[in-house]
This record gives C-alpha cells, sequence and structure tokens, in this order.
C-alpha cells in the first residue's frame, strides 16, 4: 500500500502540490477568524449546582449575566458627594446599556456588606439580560460606560474573567509561536545543515496550522469550541507536524544516497510512512479520549487536536512527499551548517552497553522515575477562578482588591435554592427555614446567612410568620424589594456567606453538608455558588476519566498490536509511557501545587493542579508519546525480521533512530517550553507537563529502560499466540 502511494505521489507530485495550495489558499482568510470564534467558557454539564442556578433564574428572575462593578479611590471615601456623584453618572449610564435588567448597589440597597470597612472600595452588582456569550462580547461596552474622571474602576465576575481569559489567552499565543518558531528554526539547521531540509518541516507545520486554523472556526460555527483549543491545536501543530517532516525528510535524505528520487521517495513512504501513519493513529486515539468528557473545554480540546494530528499526518503523506519528489537532491541544496554527527556506531556501543549490564540500568532508571512521580501521592485538584489570569488582566485586578477589602468568601456565597410544592411563605416553611438560617448562622465556618427570614436580629419567628401571611402588604418598601428578589410562590433562595474561599476545603465541606441537611416543611433543598459548582466540576471529571483512560490504553494496544504483531510489546510500551507520564504528573505537583520554581517560570502557586490539567496531560502525552515508541520499535523490527537477531536488533534499531528521535523530542520540548511563557496558568501547566515528560521519554526511558528491558525479554518480545497471529493482517515489514 505505501510502495503504491509512494508512486502515486510521485507520478502526480505537482497535481498535489496544486490542490494544497488551493486549500491553503481557501484557509488563509477563515484562519485568523477562529479566536474571536471561540469561547472562554469551561462548558455546562447537568449537575446540581447548574440545575439549581437555572431554578433561581426561572422562578426569581435571575439573569445569565452578572457584572461585578468596582470603583474605589485612595483619598475619597463613598460618603464624599465627588465620589457618589462619580460612580451615580456612571450608574445612570450602564442603566442605559442595552440588555439592562437592574443594579444592585450601595445607593440602592440597605446592604451595609456592599461597603469596604475603610469605606474607600465599594461594589455593584449589574444584572444584565444577555446569554452567556453575549455577556463576554459586551464586557467591553461595560467598561467604557463604568469609566470615572478620578475614581479607580473594574468589571469583574464570571463574563468579565473569561473574556480577558480569551485576551490573555490570543497573546500567550502570539508570544508562543514568536519565541518557538526561531528556536525550532535553529534547530532544524543544526540536525539537517542546509536551509531547503530545515525549512520543509516548518513549512509543513505552518500549513498543518492554518489549515486547522480554519476547520476549527468552521466546527464553531456548528458547535461551541473552546479557546483553548486554539492554543492547544497551536502546540500540537508546530510540535507534531514538525516532528513527522523531520521524519520524513531525514529518511529521504537516507534513501537517495542509495538510489534515484522514486525509489528514494518509494522506499521512504514504505518504511518511515508507514511509521509515521501509525505514530500518528496512536496520537489521535489518545486525543479521542478527551471526547468522552461531558464538558466543551475538554471535547473541543480534543476535537482541535485529533484535527491538527490528522492533518499533520496527511500533510507529511502527501504535501511533503510530493515536495521531495519535485527537490530530488536539491533538497539538500543551500548548505549553512556543516553537519554534525555522534560518532558512527555511539548509539549501537550505547545499546550493547545498557544491554550488557540490564539490571544495572533498568532498576535504577525506574526509581528515579517512581522518585520524580512521588509528589503526585499529595496531589490536590481544583478550579481556580480569578486566579487563572496574570495579575494584571482587570478582571484578576477587581477580584483581588473585593477579596483584600470584603474577605474572600463575600464574592462567592454558597447558595441554597429553596422550593415547595405549596407555598415557601406558608407559616410552617416559614419556620422551618427560619430555623435552618438560625443554626447556620452558628456554624463557625459560616459569617453571616442572607434570606427573608435574617432581615433583622429583632424580628422573632412569629413576627416573620406575620409578616408573611400577606407579602403584598408588607408596609416596608425595602422589605418588598428584598422579598421580590429572593422569593417567589414556590421557589425563595438563601446566601450563604463564608469567609474562606470557594475552594477551600473548608468551603468544599460547608456545601456537602448543607446538601445532606434537611430544612423541613415541605421544602426541598439544591446547592449551587461557586464552591458548589467547583465540587461539580471535579466530580464530573473525573467520574469521566477512567472511561477515557480504559479506551485510550485499550485502542492504543490493539494498533501497537497490529503493527508488532506481538502481545508483549504493546504491553511494554504502555508501561513505559505511564512511568513517564507519572514523573510528569509528579514534577508538575512538585513545581505548580507546592510552588517550587514560581520565580523562574512567573506564576503564583494556588495550593492544587488544575483539574483538567491531569486529564489533559494523559490524553495527550499517551499517544504523543507512543510516537518515539512507534518510531525506534518498527525501525528495529525492520531488522529482527531479516536477523532474528533481538539483541542485535535492538543495537542496530536505536543506532539508525536515536538521532531522529532526540531531534524530534527537541523540537516537542522547544515548542511546549514556549507555550509555557504563557500566562494562563492551565497553558503553562501543559507547556512544563509535555517538555518534561518528552524530555524523560526521549531520554530516560528509550535510551535506558527500553534497550535494558528488551534485552531481559530477549526473543519473547516478538511472541504472540498463533491464533491472534493469524487474525491479525499481514503486514510486510517496515520502517
Amino acid at each position: 500500500m505505501f510502495a503504491a502511494l509512494g508512486h502515486w505521489v510521485f507520478r502526480w507530485r505537482w497535481a498535489i502540490i496544486g490542490v494544497w495550495v488551493v486549500l491553503l489558499a481557501t484557509a488563509l482568510p477563515l484562519a485568523p477568524r477562529a479566536g474571536a470564534a471561540l469561547k472562554g467558557g469551561f462548558g455546562e454539564v447537568d449537575t446540581e449546582a447548574r440545575r439549581a442556578l437555572r431554578l433561581l433564574e426561572r422562578d426569581l428572575g435571575l439573569t445569565p449575566t452578572v457584572h461585578t462593578l468596582v470603583y474605589h479611590s485612595d483619598r475619597l471615601t463613598v460618603d464624599d458627594p465627588a465620589f457618589r456623584q462619580e460612580a451615580q453618572d456612571s450608574l445612570q449610564r450602564l442603566a442605559a446599556l442595552p440588555a439592562f435588567h437592574h443594579l444592585v448597589t450601595y445607593l440602592n440597597s440597605p446592604n451595609p456588606y456592599l461597603v469596604s470597612g475603610d469605606r474607600h472600595t465599594t461594589y455593584a452588582l449589574l444584572w444584565m439580560e444577555l446569554s452567556g456569550d453575549e455577556g463576554l462580547e459586551r464586557v467591553g461596552e461595560v467598561r467604557q460606560a463604568l469609566r470615572t474622571p478620578t475614581l479607580q474602576t473594574w468589571v469583574t465576575g464570571p463574563a468579565a474573567i473569561f473574556a480577558d481569559l480569551n485576551a490573555v489567552s490570543e497573546q500567550d499565543l502570539r508570544r508562543a509561536e514568536i519565541i518557538s518558531f526561531p528556536l525550532v528554526m535553529i534547530a532544524l539547521l543544526v540536525v539537517f545543515g542546509t536551509a531547503v531540509a530545515a525549512s520543509l518541516p516548518l513549512i509543513m507545520g505552518a500549513v498543518s496550522l492554518v489549515v486547522t486554523l480554519a476547520i476549527l472556526y468552521l466546527v464553531s460555527q456548528v458547535t461551541e469550541m473552546s479557546v483553548f483549543s486554539l492554543n492547544m491545536a497551536s502546540l500540537l501543530g508546530l510540535g507534531v507536524a514538525i516532528d513527522y517532516s523531520l521524519l520524513l525528510v531525514s529518511r529521504f535524505r537516507e534513501e537517495l544516497a542509495r538510489g534515484q528520487t522514486e525509489e528514494a521517495l518509494v522506499r521512504t513512504l514504505t518504511t518511515a510512512g508507514r511509521a509515521l501513519l501509525f505514530a500518528g493513529l496512536t496520537t489521535v486515539l489518545g486525543l479521542l479520549g478527551l471526547l468522552l468528557f461531558r464538558f466543551m473545554m475538554l471535547r473541543s480540546i480534543g476535537i482541535g487536536g485529533v484535527v491538527v494530528v490528522g492533518l499533520s499526518v496527511l500533510v507529511a503523506l502527501t504535501l511533503l512527499p510530493a515536495i521531495l519528489g519535485v527537490l530530488g537532491p536539491r533538497v539538500n541544496a543551500l548548505p549553512v551548517l556543516p553537519r554534525r554527527r555522534l560518532a558512527q556506531g555511539f548509539w549501537e556501543r550505547w545499546a550493547r552497553a545498557v544491554m550488557r549490564h540490564p539490571l544495572l540500568v533498568l532498576l535504577p532508571a525506574i526509581a528515579f522515575l517512581v522518585l520524580l512521580g512521588l509528589p503526585f501521592r499529595q496531589v490536590r485538584v481544583g478550579t481556580p477562578w480569578a486566579s487563572v489570569l496574570p495579575s494584571g488582566a482587570e478582571a484578576r485586578q477587581g477580584w483581588d482588591l473585593l477579596a483584600r477589602q470584603f474577605g474572600e468568601g463575600e464574592l462567592s456565597p454558597v447558595v441554597v435554592a429553596v422550593t415547595s410544592p405549596t407555598a415557601v411563605l406558608r407559616p410552617e416553611n416559614v419556620a422551618a427555614l427560619y430555623g435552618y438560617t438560625q443554626e447556620l448562622a452558628q456554624d463557625p465556618r459560616v459569617q453571616r446567612v442572607e434570606s427573608i427570614v435574617t432581615l433583622d436580629p429583632r424580628l422573632t419567628l412569629e413576627a416573620y410568620q406575620a409578616l408573611y401571611r400577606d407579602p403584598e402588604q408588607v408596609p416596608l418598601p425595602q422589605v418588598q424589594a428584598v422579598v421580590k428578589e429572593l422569593a417567589s410562590q414556590r421557589t425563595t433562595m438563601v446566601r450563604v456567606i463564608s469567609p474562606h474561599l470557594a475552594n477551600s476545603e473548608e468551603a468544599k465541606a460547608l456545601v456537602r453538608e448543607l446538601r445532606r441537611k434537611p430544612i423541613g416543611g415541605d421544602l426541598q433543598t439544591q446547592v449551587t455558588g461557586s464552591a458548589a459548582t467547583l465540587i461539580d466540576v471535579v466530580a464530573v471529571l473525573y467520574h469521566d476519566f477512567p472511561y477515557a483512560l480504559a479506551f485510550v490504553v485499550g485502542s492504543i494496544y490493539l494498533v501497537l498490536l497490529v503493527l508488532f504483531r506481538s502481545v508483549v510489546l504493546p504491553a511494554k510500551a504502555v508501561l513505559m509511557n505511564t512511568l513517564s507520564i507519572l514523573a510528569s504528573y509528579g514534577a508538575l505537583v512538585f513545581i505548580f501545587q507546592q510552588g517550587h520554581f514560581q520565580g523562574l517560570l512567573g506564576f503564583q502557586a494556588e495550593g492544587y493542579l488544575e483539574a483538567t490539567i491531569p486529564i489533559l496531560l494523559f490524553c495527550i502525552l499517551f499517544g504523543l508519546s507512543m510516537d518515539y515508541e512507534v518510531f525506534l520499535l518498527s525501525r528495529v523490527k525492520e531488522i529482527y525480521d531479516v536477523s532474528g537477531d533481538n539483541s542485535a536488533s535492538v543495537a542496530q534499531g536505536l543506532e539508525r533512530t536515536a538521532g531522529i528521535i532526540t531531534s524530534a523530542a527537541l523540537i516537542i520540548v522547544l515548542v511546549s517550553a514556549a507555550f509555557a511563557t504563557g500566562e494562563v496558568i492551565v497553558v503553562k501547566s501543559l507547556g512544563v507537563g509535555i517538555a518534561l515528560a518528552i524530555f524523560v521519554d526521549a531520554t530516560v526511558v528509550r535510551a535506558l529502560l527500553v534497550p535494558s528491558l528488551m534485552r531481559l525479554l530477549g526473543d519473547w518480545n516478538w511472541w504472540a499466540p498463533r491464533f491472534i497471529k493469524r487474525l491479525l493482517p499481514g503486514f510486510p515489514p517496515g520502517h
């Protein structure tokens, strides 16, 4: 099949190049639109927190978009006429915005907690009748309307945080590309020594990335796609496409020294092309695991990754061979640097030295990887909020100021949605609600409780029951306003303000207890708010993770079984990948959870790993690391099928592939390290994690573990039951 592909590509090389030129020209106008079309949210799943929020939106008129508006002055207090006048003017401009619903401010609310203790800071809540996506798009005009001549102002809250996240992610992407392209070009020049050969992988990477961005833009028109899919597509597009092109160009140059252009091309696709296809398939299978998660963010990263890796394989098997067919020996034109190579036979001597004492190499290497992975035992996963942004982002600045002035928990109350099949204001339900809130107020994890039965500490239960016998006749306008905000016929809301951060163990324990706690009467409760949402998000993620893990490991094992016709080698590959990923996990806990090197890497440790990091790293790395296993063992199998000598085939296979694997790994490390310069902590963590895992995989695993373990296993490496071999397609020996 691959020989036929080689002849076909050579025959139609100009036509193939023409098709790709047309495709690229079509993609170029669409690719820049991808960033604006992608969403900053995480996605919604049917959890208790989400159901409670929808209930409150329906029954109490809460709107999907709520902005937190912050006013501050170092000189003036909220009591100064100048402060009040500027705030009033900006609030009037905000009230004139389209989709305005209502404002809660210290000017129109009896709530004393809207003003800081030193009275230099206040905040308001702006409710707008906008969907989540529209709310993100309109943050800019809210910020423009909020501005005042002398007061410092910030817009924060969910919509503002995600809007800033979109902007910062795009900046991170541009920075990473600016950093990585020159570094990768230098690395390729060192590897190939000629400008023509070095430029080909970069061109293939650019083509794959541009077409991928255009496809992501089109996909975003029919389904929600996360902005993080852009970063991941860029990271994988640059790294994988360049890696695959590096492999193919290197093998073509090797084959060109033995024959004419067409024969060299055919031999390249028959060997390296076949290995490349299986390597790409393992990476795609790893990324497909992300489609098994219910959250839009993970699914869209999976879609973006599958598209870019699939395109990288297609480019490497069609466009690149066509260009090589046109260039022929001119692929070695424009020498820039002398080709620097290790002494001939270095890797073969290395492999034989390792295989002479396999246990002395294997056991310390495994111990080293286990040592790297040990910090993972203390892993804590969480979901950051405003802290996901760099300190200079407006939404982060406003949130941090409020946290300092009002307390961490003030901005993220636990919200209990209370419903009744009859009426929440029936005397027995008022009594149940009163007892419930009084008990909550005594909890040391609770700062205060806001509800229709905690309006005034001087009011007794009997007073509240008398007050609510006819809510329409409540004499005090302020009480009427609170009842209208917090209650309807069958629904009411209780806000529980804790001094603890939403991501703290105290806040999470409070939520879990509230979900178990009965309220009395005929009342039912559902708990929402930031802490409840974080609990539900992590629970859903790690409920879905085992299914993705089983799919990725099982499907990749089957692909390697077909490729190597052995039941042992795929199991060994799975074990090696697991060790390198666990080592990466441990390093990430050491760095991002425990805070080591935070000054060097430019972040502030939160005491936990972002919950999606272990999942994303597993699905990305399990397939990506397998590329090097495929490159190496395909060449080993090619030699073993001819010689039947296990030790010799391992030594010679490592000799012929170690240089290219090291170079390919270096490319991925450089690209990933460039993304580690990002300011969004999720992208930074992924960049560091991928770089570390690939570095460990290409050094400790491929150079030490693989040869020592293959020496110990001997001919058992290639064993499979006869009935399995009869079921497998009869691929000829490759690579």
